[in-house]
């Protein structure tokens, strides 16, 4: 399993605001591009997108910017994951939705898939971004 690379700036973008200022200051993208060293339309991107999954509450204007929605130990990296790659879904099988597969009818291993799922999404909801920014 690999995330993608936009994934894991999320995941730096969000633990260096924690590290900034947590949920109780706004932050621009320029200084967090400045910070991390991510290009700013990556950073105007990923606010867009965590913004739409109500992790980032953004505003415009004077004083405008954007800060963590929930303190930082309110946010975890599966909330992060998700925002940016949809649910957390190892397998076709875990997918609600989908039945694309060619030995779902007599395949063994599919009844233990949500368990392994669900410890991949356990682990990574188990950290915080208090714990990545130090904050912990």
């Amino acid at each position: 399993m690999r995330l993608s690379s936009l994934t894991d700036y999320a995941v730096v973008m969000m633990t260096a605001a924690a590290r900034h200022c947590g949920a109780s200051c706004r932050l621009n993208a320029t200084l967090l591009s400045e910070e991390t060293g991510l290009p700013l339309p990556t950073v105007q991107k990923l606010v867009s997108r965590l913004s739409a999954a109500g992790l980032i509450e953004s505003a415009r204007g004077t004083g405008g910017g954007f800060r963590l929605a929930r303190p930082p130990a309110a946010i975890t990296i599966a909330d992060i994951v998700e925002a940016i790659e949809g649910p957390i879904a190892l397998t076709a099988c875990v997918d609600g939705g989908r039945h694309d597969c060619a030995v779902e009818g007599s395949c063994r291993v599919r009844p233990h898939w949500n368990a392994v799922n669900g410890a991949v999404k356990g682990a990574l909801a188990g950290v915080s971004l208090a714990t990545l920014s130090g904050n912990a």
